[in-house]
């Protein structure tokens, strides 16, 4: 059975986080993903990340580039440039994600590359975008969420600001990537005409703000952080504690729940309690509904609680580590772990993609080492002969004089 993309190309200028977990998605699904790695500096940065960390490979690198190829490729170099421009004739998209203004110094945009394959597709993720005063500024995922405002949010009201405990500007970046680079595909194949795609880290992550930024632009709301994670306007929905002093999320996003929630914990006269017979009445009486149930769910251990409140339907979870949320049973019947075999490491596993077209789950290969795949894309893809190839070498096209 045929992938979902296994008739799409796509040139990677990518490294580190943001760029290659969007490709990634498009790489598990069968896209042709060819990472073009800078022979100057080592390829990509991923392979350098410890702690997991050997010669040119990592874990890290791993995770974000399984089911890729890999060539090493210095664009600086007219060897190098000819090489890349052959391989824009046969592709669908580059894709990026350097600085904003980079794209331009090399030459990556559909401007220039539009005369060589005028389907092609040019996607950049940047920082700030390929426009506007902060252009030229080195984007970081920690650094935009505190621009966004996203920890002004997050933690405790009367503790620091708090980032989140993953890089979701860069993961969420990289998922606008692949949605905007499939489209553009689509509708260059359409239209016969490719486009750019500038996917500006800044605007992904202002975009999350959704609603409170609707409620502060339309209505000048002033969102702060709350206490114990809990949901700016929805009451319950937030952290309790068990007797065992252990966390567990109950959250009441309907009505229903809300009736169901005090008939479980045998407090069906709340439903009735004019402080607390609606939304906006909870909302307004938080601070003694959350008294009361405080006091309630104190009684009993917080695995108690869960177990009633699954049996009820009412929304709760335990707050699981890493290796429990990994190891719970409904990851193992999703298949979300799967498993490569790697020269260095052995058998790597990781979390799958969550992008799931049609009733057969991918298989996978493990990332590419540094240039793995340049005979391989030069001689099968573009002809190359091995004379060819080695006279590429000699003038630098895959680095210092590499033949």
């Amino acid at each position: 059975m045929r992938r979902p993309l296994d008739d799409i190309r796509i040139l990677a200028i990518e490294q580190y986080g943001a760029g290659p977990f969007g490709s990634v998605q498009l790489a598990d699904l069968g896209a042709d993903v060819i990472k073009i790695e800078d022979p100057r500096f080592g390829g990509d940065v991923g392979r350098q990340v410890p702690p997991f960390q050997e010669g040119d490979d990592s874990l890290f690198f791993e995770t974000f580039n399984r089911n890729k190829r890999s060539i090493e490729l210095d664009l600086a170099s007219d060897a190098g440039r000819a090489v890349f421009e052959d391989l824009v004739v046969v592709s669908d998209a580059v894709y990026s994600n350097l600085r904003g203004d980079v794209p331009a110094k090399l030459g990556i945009r559909y401007q220039d590359l539009a005369r060589l394959n005028p389907r092609i597709v040019c996607g950049s993720i940047s920082g700030f975008g390929t426009t506007g005063p902060r252009a030229a500024q080195p984007g970081y995922d920690y650094i935009l969420q505190g621009l966004s405002g996203w920890m002004s949010l997050t933690g405790e009201p009367d503790g620091p600001p708090v980032k989140s405990g993953l890089s979701l500007v860069d993961f969420s970046g990289g998922l606008v990537g692949a949605l905007a680079i499939m489209c553009a595909i689509h509708a260059a194949r359409r239209d016969g005409v490719g486009t750019d795609c500038d996917i500006s880290l800044h605007d992904v992550a202002l975009s999350m703000l959704t609603y409170p930024a609707t409620w502060y632009l339309t209505a000048e709301w002033q969102p702060t952080r709350m206490s114990r994670s809990a949901h700016p306007s929805l009451v319950p929905f937030q952290l309790f504690r068990g007797s065992d002093d252990e966390w567990f999320l109950v959250a009441c996003p309907k009505e229903k729940f809300w009736i169901r929630l005090t008939e479980t914990i045998g407090q069906p006269w709340l439903a009735d309690d004019a402080r607390f017979v609606d939304f906006a009445a909870r909302h307004h009486n938080k601070d003694d509904l959350v008294a009361i149930l405080d006091e309630v769910f104190a009684t009993a251990p917080a695995a108690a609680w869960i177990r009633m409140l699954e049996a009820a339907a009412v929304p709760t979870g335990p707050i699981l580590d890493v290796p429990s949320a990994l190891s719970d049973p409904h990851v193992e019947a999703r298949n979300l772990v799967i498993e490569t075999d790697h020269p260095r490491f052995g058998s790597v596993r990781q979390v799958a993609g969550p992008v799931r077209v049609g009733p057969h789950s991918p298989t996978h290969k493990r990332a590419p080492g540094r240039g793995e795949h340049r005979d391989e894309v030069l001689g099968g893809l573009l002809g190359y002969d091995d004379d060819r190839i080695a006279q590429l070498g000699a003038a630098g096209a895959f680095g210092s004089k590499v033949s």
